[in-house]
């Protein structure tokens, strides 16, 4: 739960290193996922797979019964932002699965996200995917001590919604991570440079862009958790964990793992 009095927690070397090997453990997990995605297997197939491994690591997934939430990982399809409960429907071709999970290792939290094609899409869902990945990288760079939480706001928002019209959702945002699986700041994707909390050295955010192909307007489902966008139009979230540093953010998370289980799987699309 978010810290009532608005504090914002930086934690020591020590802590950072184990805040790494719980967001490492998110990455293998995610691997998993990637390993064996295709069409026709189902998200609560791929949830019971995440949970076993998480567990099989000494680790407890951290997302299951998060205020009332009753699955393991969140499992976001199309037009699903973010927050999509696992089911038993089978994935087809031409799918955008976005899959966000948590861990906690040693009492701390990892918390990342992934998005995956299924198969072959048009150009322009292609381009969605890759763009949304970029801009998580331009948010990233700007997570330096002395930056703002806007510096990290503004590159997202300047490279998806000014450059490529995209609708950047404002109703959700990314956040601090630590012992608790959201602690403050909160990081917008959208913003000002300049403005919002000075960001200080080993002060651990989780940055995740939720990008939409068409508006950025969104509603959420009747089961209370699953955000949809209002035009049906798809959504991509990727989402790191990442170290404030003084000259260059230290990400905490790795995708070169995912990537590599991403580009030996036939039945995932990674020309984008």
């Amino acid at each position: 739960m978010r810290r009532p009095n608005g504090m914002m927690i930086c934690k020591t070397e020590t802590e950072i290193a184990l805040m790494k090997e719980a967001a490492t453990l998110v990455s293998k997990t995610l691997t998993e996922v990637a390993k064996v995605l295709k069409p026709g297997i189902t998200t609560m197939q791929l949830d019971t797979l995440c949970a076993t491994f998480v567990k099989d690591h000494k680790a407890i997934p951290s997302f299951f019964n998060y205020n009332g939430y009753p699955h393991n990982i969140c499992a976001s399809v199309n037009d699903v932002v973010v927050h999509g409960f696992p089911t038993n429907i089978a994935l087809k071709e031409g799918d955008v699965v976005s899959i966000d999970m948590g861990v906690i290792l040693n009492g701390w939290h990892g918390d990342h996200a992934y998005t995956f094609i299924l198969g072959e899409v048009n150009n322009e869902i292609k381009q969605l995917v890759k763009i949304t990945k970029e801009s998580l990288y331009k948010g990233i760079e700007k997570a330096i001590v002395n930056n703002r939480v806007g510096d990290i706001a503004f590159a997202i928002q300047e490279h998806t919604e000014k450059k490529y019209g995209y609708g950047v959702v404002r109703e959700l945002v990314g956040h601090g991570l630590g012992r608790n699986l959201h602690e403050d700041p909160q990081v917008p994707n959208y913003g000002k440079r300049g403005t919002g909390a000075k960001l200080k050295e080993n002060l651990v955010l989780a940055i995740e862009p939720m990008i939409n192909l068409g508006a950025k307007d969104v509603f959420t489902d009747s089961d209370g958790w699953t955000v949809r966008t209002k035009d049906g139009k798809p959504s991509v979230h990727f989402e790191h964990d990442v170290c404030v540093k003084k000259n260059k953010a230290f990400i905490l998370s790795d995708y070169s793992i995912i990537e590599a289980a991403e580009k030996a799987n036939p039945n995932l699309n990674t020309e984008y």
